[in-house]
């Protein structure tokens, strides 16, 4: 006999319990306890809804690096719609960052082969633990990550970082290559 669960129990609150014949349904409503209030839901002892994902990480605009471990995207994401609207194109240089602003660029370091290329962050993951930052197949490649290796330990230093009042900080990556051309030779 199926069993639906009401929201909240009356006025005073009382556990009540009706059978309701007619039919031939054969329905039995059970009253939720007095503080419950639960919405409606078929099958009083099937499991609660799971919950929502956790929100997302807060926005780093420190523009440092960060070391950790990169994926690429699977072909079943190719022509969805990343985070920014754009689809997603296997042949370019997005990525996926849970923690990047949106628009970010910043150079991705195989620390394994030592390869390196420059990625856009347009999409929001990875969504498996331990990983920083999920590259376009092509990217993956150009840097060293195989289909059969699937990940590889990265180091990601931001090149621009977009603030939230429509600026551009330059991130790591861009104040190290700044400093090495500012220091002139003194021998000369």
């Amino acid at each position: 006999m199926p069993k639906i669960r009401t929201g909240c129990s009356g006025r005073m609150g009382a556990r009540i319990a009706l059978l309701l014949l007619g039919s031939g349904l054969g329905v039995t409503a059970l009253a939720a306890d007095p503080d419950a209030c639960a919405p409606l839901r078929p099958n009083a002892a099937s499991p609660p809804p799971k919950a929502a994902a956790p929100a997302a990480s807060k926005a780093d605009l420190s523009g440092a690096k960060r070391v950790g471990v990169a994926s690429f995207y699977a072909p079943k994401f190719a022509g969805r719609k990343m985070a920014d609207g754009q689809r997603m194109n296997p042949n370019d240089d997005n990525a996926a960052s849970k923690t990047l602003p949106l628009g970010t660029t910043a150079k991705v370091t195989n620390l394994e082969t030592g390869r390196s290329a420059t990625v856009t962050i347009q999409d929001r993951g990875p969504y498996v633990k331990g990983r920083i930052v999920d590259l376009s197949p092509s990217t993956a490649q150009q840097i060293g990550i195989t289909r059969d290796d699937g990940i590889a330990k990265v180091e990601v230093a931001p090149i621009q970082v977009p603030m939230p009042d429509g600026t551009v900080k330059p991130g790591a990556a861009k104040l190290a290559s700044a400093k090495d051309c500012a220091t002139p030779d003194k021998g000369e």
